[in-house]
């Protein structure tokens, strides 16, 4: 039996709001499993810097964590494709899904139904690219297309990537079509307001603990277990810093200070990128995210009974 005439439940927000515990209650109240919508949990090994606070989840099952090596690259791509297979797996066995996560360009792309196609790899393009800047690529890429996601200029390389991917499209007028036209899921996106004040101290509370639950020797772990520096420092965040500080670049102090300011200013992006979602015509039912938990789960339930969703 497949679950497909119900909606996906999305709990969205920023760092430290409280999603994972949220989705853990509704999921328990609807018979749901979760998704998390996270770009970072998907790595073995990188568990206190991504905050996937498994011991959270009790028995509720959950999919996209631990799905990939820590030092590899998981991609937009990958997480639709696998999202979906996950999805598919869920309401087969006619258990409510649940996406839980911050990763706003994850989150909007399953919800939206995009569904974007394996892309080879041009090596004439990669080489008539090679020794460019990245001002240089930026320039051919908005050429292109509009630049929505800014990840597509964070290295080089992943600028070369874009280029590639937008040429193939443009190669390919068919698949263009199909990424362009997606079929957007019936879902209920319940987001989690929390006002500045108590956003910050949160983030700060929950970085101190994390460091006295052994956030650094977890990233010592990681380098010695043969992942690059470089490798680590991609992810961003806790790993970015951390690493800095593991490897004698900066110190303690310097790591806390810049890293606590680095996640205030992502937490400031997320609710960006959320309110961008309403712009763009999703509806985000914004619930206190101190909301008593009896009350949070009847309202989410209520919504989720109700049909009061988008498609």
């Amino acid at each position: 039996m497949m679950n497909k005439g119900k909606p996906v439940v999305a709990i969205v927000g920023p760092t430290a709001s409280g999603k994972t515990r949220r989705a853990v209650s509704v999921a328990r109240a609807i018979d749901g499993e979760i998704i998390s919508g996270d770009s970072r949990q998907v790595y073995r090994g990188m568990d206190l810097g991504t905050g996937k606070d498994l011991e959270e989840y009790g028995k509720v099952p959950y999919h996209l964590i631990d799905v990939a090596d820590a030092g590899t690259k998981y991609n937009l791509f990958e997480f639709l494709r696998d999202a979906s297979v996950a999805q598919d797996d869920i309401e087969r066995r006619d258990k409510a899904v649940i996406m839980c996560g911050g990763t706003g360009l994850y989150v909007e792309s399953f919800l939206k139904g995009v569904s974007l196609p394996e892309v080879p790899e041009n090596k004439p393009l990669r080489e008539s690219l090679s020794g460019k800047t990245i001002d240089e690529l930026r320039v051919i890429l908005e050429g292109m297309k509009a630049l929505h996601n800014v990840t597509d200029l964070d290295s080089v390389k992943r600028a070369v990537r874009a280029i590639e991917i937008q040429t193939y499209y443009m190669e390919h007028p068919d698949v263009a079509r199909q990424v362009t036209a997606p079929e957007p899921k019936k879902s209920v996106i319940i987001g989690l307001d929390i006002d500045r004040d108590a956003r910050r101290r949160r983030i700060t509370s929950r970085l101190d603990a994390r460091l006295l639950s052994g956030m650094a020797e977890e990233v010592e772990g990681l380098l010695l277990s043969g992942i690059a520096a470089d490798d680590l420092i991609y992810y961003g965040l806790e790993y970015k810093y951390l690493t800095l500080y593991v490897t004698g670049k900066i110190s303690r102090g310097e790591m806390h200070s810049q890293l606590e300011i680095a996640i205030h200013q992502f937490a400031k992006r997320q609710m960006t990128w959320f309110r961008g979602m309403e712009r763009r015509g999703f509806r985000i039912h914004w619930f206190p995210y101190d909301m008593d938990d009896s009350e949070f789960v009847a309202e989410a339930v209520g919504l989720y009974e109700s049909g009061c969703f988008v498609e």
